[in-house]
């Protein structure tokens, strides 16, 4: 995927007959079947609504100029044919009238200028924009936008034996998750259910006409209307819809580029300060399964999204001045060869001209072998393009080995006092005794300065996220693992994230832009193993908040699950959208 290419929003809504010239109601009215339903016969009763494909306007299609049926007027026609169609669709998706004196567009192609209105869109209305793929489609924040939204879904109220559909409209969304209720229920919340939006299930307003699908009324509403043709036009006219090639879309946003032995440098997971070369074995969502190149048996693994700041191209290392564990493998595999740069996730460039990080200078950071906990920690080494090595104070390995390297303008690095400041527990130096720990003083015992607070990121996206929110998160101790999680604090723009049935020492801080946070329904998506709340026996005491030891989550406490959710558990999720 070209770090230059348009992608174009999945959820950009159309007008409920505007994936084609025209939208047919097949309705089968289970109450005129025989009662035997071994000769069962569906008599289909068709109705066509047509839209208007220069100004947009939804009517029945009997009453549409010309033998074509595809205009309202024979001034829409006419503007059509004058080359204004395209101006008029960007104007319609901007919600301006339609004119018929629009200027002919430059001949940049159609969907390009689309996805770039679509993106204005997207961040005029403040939604999430980050690197978990589909978090930047649009598919998190859309509560307003997306709710009365209609969409075909199999009827499981038909008491029919076959396969049979009905309307459905958006109640809400949570994620990827959305909850949907049965045309015809109005403000009736008995059968409303919890859907992945992405699943095959899902289908846009016209699909079962284009198919030939039974449109068969849910049985527990049947009495509530003599005619369901004329009940569905009047519902429909005017509604909007998935776009036609929804599930195209879909699928096409899960192809990634890193591909199956593609060679890259990644953090060694057993000695933080250096890189490894590791080989792509696997991807799922954009996660990567990477082993390590001298591991023969495919064993020595670990797992990081595409976006991480962990991995890198071949000769990254070298060329900042990290340390690098040189490879022992003498010939590479066939189909084996360096993943491209382009892939790779760029920092920001900076000026270290002026006022610079220096060896020595303290600050404060989020330990990487302990997410739950900011502590007191130096720069240890200044390397080159912004990248620093950083050492947690008190805890440092006499070699070294556990300094790890983040970005000057990673959002896990933090300015002296930025917990004093934020009411956050700074987790102070092992065996550190002066407590509670002061800066000034710390500053003075140890001879030592603290680096200026400009040098540090302060950008604060409007990234929508409240506390109490669902989602999936990666266990960032065990990443192999994705669990079901609650966003339990906000700090500009760092998070709190909870996992569920877990004590909160196993709370993680993690960056409102982190490649390691998923919608509801991800997994489910992509296929990726999802970890349920842990289950609390009263047999475990809680333990000690960290105060400088290094923990991990035992592997073995976790189980695998279906990523597939019951109508019960989806219910969980309901409240990601609302406080």
């Amino acid at each position: 995927m070209s770090k230059n290419s348009v992608n174009v929003p999945l959820f950009t809504l159309w007008s409920s007959s505007s994936c084609s010239a025209f939208l047919s109601i097949y309705i089968s009215s289970p109450a005129s079947l025989p009662p035997s339903l071994s000769s069962l016969s569906l008599p289909h009763l068709c109705l066509s609504l047509a839209t208007c494909e220069m100004c947009g306007m939804v009517g029945v299609r009997d009453a549409f100029y010309s033998k074509t049926k595809r205009f309202c007027s024979v001034s829409c026609s006419r503007s059509y044919s004058s080359n204004s169609k395209k101006a008029s669709i960007l104007a319609r998706l901007q919600g301006k009238p339609p004119t018929k004196k629009a200027k002919v567009l430059q001949k940049q192609p159609l969907m390009a200028k689309l996805a770039v209105y679509a993106q204005y869109q997207a961040n005029q209305q403040n939604s999430v924009k980050k690197a978990g793929m589909f978090w930047k489609e649009g598919l998190l924040d859309g509560r307003s936008q997306y709710e009365g939204v209609r969409v075909e879904v199999p009827n499981t109220d038909s008491g029919l034996p076959m396969r049979v559909y009905w309307i459905a409209g958006i109640i809400k969304l949570s994620g990827f998750k959305a909850l949907l209720r049965y045309e015809g229920f109005d403000s009736d919340s008995a059968r409303d259910f919890w859907c992945n939006l992405c699943v095959p299930d899902i289908h846009p307003v016209g699909w079962c006409a284009a198919g030939g699908k039974p449109l068969v009324p849910p049985k527990s509403i049947l009495h509530r209307c003599t005619n369901w043709k004329s009940f569905l036009v009047k519902r429909l006219t005017g509604s909007k819809t998935l776009p036609p090639d929804f599930t195209t879309k879909v699928q096409e946003s899960l192809q990634f580029p890193f591909k199956k032995l593609m060679r890259v440098e990644v953090v060694d997971k057993g000695h933080l300060c250096r890189t490894r070369v590791a080989l792509v074995e696997q991807v799922i969502g954009g996660r990567l399964r990477l082993v390590y190149e001298e591991c023969a048996d495919g064993t020595d693994d670990f797992w990081c999204h595409m976006y991480s700041p962990l991995i890198h191209s071949i000769g990254w290392s070298r060329s900042i001045g990290h340390r690098f564990k040189r490879s022992d493998v003498a010939k590479k595999l066939e189909g084996q060869l360096d993943a491209p740069g382009l892939l790779f996730t760029k920092v920001n460039e900076v000026d270290q001209s002026g006022e610079w990080f220096k060896d020595g200078m303290k600050l404060e950071a989020i330990d990487p072998l302990n997410l739950s906990a900011i502590c007191v920690a130096t720069v240890r080494k200044v390397l080159a393009d912004g990248y620093l090595m950083i050492g947690i104070d008190g805890s440092e390995a006499a070699d070294g080995s556990d300094w790890f390297c983040y970005h000057c303008t990673s959002p896990s690095i933090f300015p002296a006092g930025f917990c004093e400041i934020n009411s956050i527990q700074l987790t102070p130096p092992r065996g550190y005794s002066n407590l509670p720990l002061r800066w000034f003083e710390y500053l003075k015992e140890s001879s030592s300065v603290a680096a200026p607070v400009n040098l540090f990121n302060k950008e604060v996206p409007n990234h929508g996220f409240r506390p109490g929110m669902k989602l999936e998160a990666v266990d960032l101790m065990e990443p192999r693992l994705i669990c079901v999680a609650t966003v339990t604090r906000i700090v500009h723009r760092l998070l709190r994230i909870h996992f569920d049935g877990w004590e909160d020492e196993y709370d993680q801080w993690v960056d409102c832009q982190s490649p390691d946070l998923y919608p509801v329904g991800w997994c489910q998506l992509t296929g990726y193993q999802l970890q349920p709340p842990a289950v609390n026996t009263g047999t475990e005491k809680k333990s000690q908040q960290y105060k400088g030891q290094k923990k991990s989550r035992l592997p073995h406490v976790k189980k695998y699950f279906s990523p597939c959710f019951s109508s019960h558990s989806l219910s969980l999720f309901h409240t990601q959208m609302s406080p």
